[in-house]
């Protein structure tokens, strides 16, 4: 990772730690009043993100965060999902297709529609995980994979 794949964001002090990953949620009303909601505010909304680093230990005061905020590095966080079995090569660059069967009953419907992902994303296979075969209620042959940026 290089450092132009990371950003500088603030996050509650609490929550700041290395490895933490989070989905973005975007601005909240209790934002619009603060003086530090551009460095905040930078990711993208619905997206997950992960702490790379604690830029400095000095606390921020926060309308959210009691606690106050940090800043830190993050860097968009690999997502597990499913990929349809023929596209599931380690290495691989896909763009991002969630299955299309709709079942939202199945055990494995959130690892085949993950939060964080979009229809279309760009994306790279980083590590073939686990057949679905004998999971997917749809009969989909789908394969677990991670994804990167």
């Amino acid at each position: 990772m290089t450092e132009s794949d990371t950003k500088i964001t603030l996050i509650g002090s609490r929550l700041a730690r290395e490895g933490l990953e989070f989905i973005f949620k975007g601005e909240m009303p209790e934002c619009k009043k603060c003086r530090l909601k551009n460095t905040c505010l930078n990711l993208e909304p619905g997206r997950r993100y992960k702490v790379v680093r604690i830029k400095s230990n000095d606390i921020h005061e926060c309308f959210l965060h009691d606690s106050g905020v940090l800043a830190v590095d993050v860097s968009r966080a690999p997502i597990t999902t499913s990929v349809e079995s023929r596209k599931a090569v380690q290495g691989a660059k896909i763009m991002y297709e969630p299955a299309k069967c709709g079942k939202r009953e199945c055990a494995e419907y959130e690892t085949c529609h993950p939060e964080g992902l979009i229809k279309g994303d760009k994306c790279k296979i980083v590590e073939v995980l686990e057949s679905l075969d004998s999971k997917c209620e749809a009969g989909i042959s789908l394969k677990k994979v991670k994804l990167a940026w």
